[in-house]
């Protein structure tokens, strides 16, 4: 986290009540756990859910089971706009503590489900309902997370200190990776019974040691000011269908370069595997790797954006993502080891890492405090429809098929694409400040129905 003495509850002098260090903290230990849960199932769903949950470990089994990945991002829409409604209506920092509890139970009880051997296709379906409620609770917590630490950093360091709520995501994708490497290396006759369970159960000591570092971040003031001038909106959602309805398809365009993550820790494992005859703990390795590289990578760019604009930074992560992605899928078949760990790095934590560290800042700018939890929330989950479903449909497409490779780097090439053209058509906003963002679009209208400057 970046250094500074401001680490306490209590606001800066001059800062207008904005504890920028205490929200990044926060945000970026929710995103850790919300994402290592997340991350650990994208992990199981590519090596071990073949053979638990399905009746056969065949290429069918493979793309069901990358497809119960998927379904996480179906309850994503439904529950941006619960949670966006009540993250815009009650606040921030309540709704990240109903999501961070969330994830952690549903997680837990996945590591409690019984196999197909046990109870037949009852087993798949209990897996998709806890995988539904981890999709509800993601749904709010980058949102929220973003809005949060947004509205407490310096107007000049937005783009840096929001950049930590995606640094986060690493931290919790690496520590799933690292969980996995020896529970793939298990003996198959434990790995199939107990072994899986286990980094479900323990997501359960992290979510208990985050609750209390986010129990004690106040409200943002960006929200406190609104709540005390009676600008928060009765329904959210209905101002920004009226004034924001261009910023929320831009930003689901934008949203589609995530599917850029999912190629690369869950399809490319099972690519690297199936294709590449790789050993499963090195394709988890590359992961790590990425992700530790692009701890240090995402702060950087969060503060490239914050000198010289959000787009350029953004579409150069978009673009250079599509232009590295075909040397690393091709590198899995190679046998080079290091050849295959420097592409990895190239491609998440040299490019990919751009763009993921800045869209919080991006999207999050295009709306005003009024609704920012819902736009940021709603354009985002529908457009992480993409990233979500992105390995079971480039699977059927044959992406894990010998020559697959061209299969996945046309996808990445056109997602790359829309999300590169979609961040043109934005207005650059790291010159405005924090309380006039998203105000050019429409008078904010108050509780009362009033509209107030």
């Amino acid at each position: 986290m970046p250094n500074t003495d401001h680490t306490t509850a209590q606001p800066a002098p001059g800062t207008g009540g904005r504890t920028p260090v205490k929200a990044a903290l926060a945000s970026f230990m929710g995103s850790a756990v919300e994402y290592y849960d997340f991350f650990i199932f994208g992990s199981a769903a590519a090596l071990i859910f073949p053979h638990v949950f399905f009746p056969d470990a065949d290429a069918n089994s493979a793309v069901m089971s990358l497809a119960t990945f998927g379904f996480a991002y179906v309850a994503r829409p439904v529950g941006a706009v619960i949670l966006g409604h009540f993250g815009d209506r009650i606040g921030r920092q309540k709704v990240l503590m109903f999501t961070l509890v969330l994830m952690g139970a549903a997680t837990f009880m996945i590591g409690c489900l019984p196999t197909f051997d046990q109870v037949g296709w009852l087993a798949p379906i209990l897996l998709v309902l806890a995988r539904l409620l981890q999709g509800l609770s993601a749904a709010g917590e980058q949102a929220g997370a973003s809005s949060l630490t947004l509205e407490h950093a310096p107007d000049d360091r937005r783009s840096f200190f929001t950049s930590w709520t995606l640094t986060g995501t690493q931290g919790g994708q690496i520590l799933a990776a690292l969980i996995f490497i020896p529970v793939v290396a298990m003996p198959d006759e434990f790995k199939y019974t107990i072994g899986w369970r286990i980094p479900f159960w323990l997501s359960a000591v992290v979510v208990i040691v985050t609750f209390f570092i986010r129990r004690s971040l106040h409200e943002t003031p960006e929200f406190e000011k609104a709540k005390k001038n009676n600008e928060i909106a009765k329904l959210p959602l209905g101002v920004l269908i009226r004034f924001h309805w261009r910023d929320v398809l831009r930003v689901v365009f934008c949203a589609f370069i995530a599917a850029v993550s999912t190629v690369y820790g869950t399809l490319a494992i099972s690519y690297g595997k199936t294709v590449g005859d790789m050993d499963p703990s090195v394709t988890l390795w590359l992961v790590v790797a990425g992700n530790v590289g692009a701890l240090f990578t995402q702060p950087f760019f969060g503060k490239l954006a914050d000198r010289i604009g959000r787009k350029p930074v953004f579409i150069y992560g978009a673009l250079a993502s599509a232009a590295f992605m075909p040397f690393y899928l091709r590198s899995m078949e190679s046998g080079n080891t290091l050849l295959q760990f420097a592409l990895s790095l190239l491609v998440f934590s040299c490019a990919y890492a751009a763009a993921n560290a800045v869209w919080p800042s991006f999207y999050a700018e295009m709306f005003s405090s009024q609704v920012r939890f819902s736009g940021l929330a709603i354009g985002t989950q529908l457009g992480f429809l993409m990233a979500g479903f992105a390995p079971s449909i480039v699977a059927a497409l044959g992406g894990l098929e010998p020559g697959g490779w061209v299969v996945i780097s046309l996808f990445t090439l056109a997602i790359a694409l829309i999300a590169s053209i979609s961040a043109l058509t934005a207005k650059e906003t790291y010159k405005v400040p924090t309380h006039l963002l998203g105000r050019t679009a429409h008078k904010v209208e108050s509780a009362s129905g009033a509209h107030v400057q």
